[in-house]
């Protein structure tokens, strides 16, 4: 058939590292969702989810939260109910950001991170962060409603040199080519 499509649906987003070495501080990476209207599509986030937020709506949801990469398997995971979402967010857009608490840390500092996004038992995506080692947070995922409703998505990692905070304001805009 062609033509018929559903378009991405729900996504599951993943994060694990290992444990930071005895001797270091605990390394904290966490995944932040910024939504954005359909009215201001690169501009300001209308709404952000992460570790100590979420959706208002209950569309997106931080399902596990880890400090310090103690988890078994993913540390951290975030359900993205795309098709629930508000005709009004016409953008999703998915970081990974490392706390820099303890000092300044990069992607390079923390041990063996990866992330992989999914639809179902689908993988969308799966990455290390290797292209991004001096980055102190990253994007990962941008999800975009065409214009007949349906949403898909754009894969790769980019990174910022950005603390967290700053970095929620910055995630969305739009790249240079």
């Amino acid at each position: 058939m062609t033509g018929f499509s559903k378009g991405i649906r729900k996504v599951e987003v993943a994060l694990k590292w290992d444990p930071s070495p005895a001797d270091r501080p605990p390394t904290d990476l966490d995944i932040v969702a910024a939504t954005f209207t359909s009215g201001d599509p690169y501009g300001a986030p209308a709404y952000l989810v992460h570790f100590d937020s979420r959706s208002p709506d209950g569309t997106i949801l931080l399902n596990r939260d880890s400090t310090d990469g103690k988890g078994f398997g993913w540390d951290e995971v975030m359900t993205v109910e795309l098709e629930r979402l508000d005709a009004r967010y016409a953008r999703v857009v998915v970081g990974v950001v490392i706390q820099q608490r303890s000092g300044h840390r990069t992607f390079a500092q923390v041990v063996h991170p990866a992330v992989r996004i999914r639809e179902g038992y689908t993988v969308l995506a799966e990455d290390d962060f290797g292209s991004v080692l001096g980055a102190t947070a990253a994007t990962i995922a941008e999800f975009v409603r065409d214009d007949s409703g349906e949403w898909t998505f754009h894969s790769g990692v980019h990174g910022f040199d950005e603390d967290p905070a700053a970095f929620t304001q910055v995630m969305g805009r739009a790249r240079r080519a």
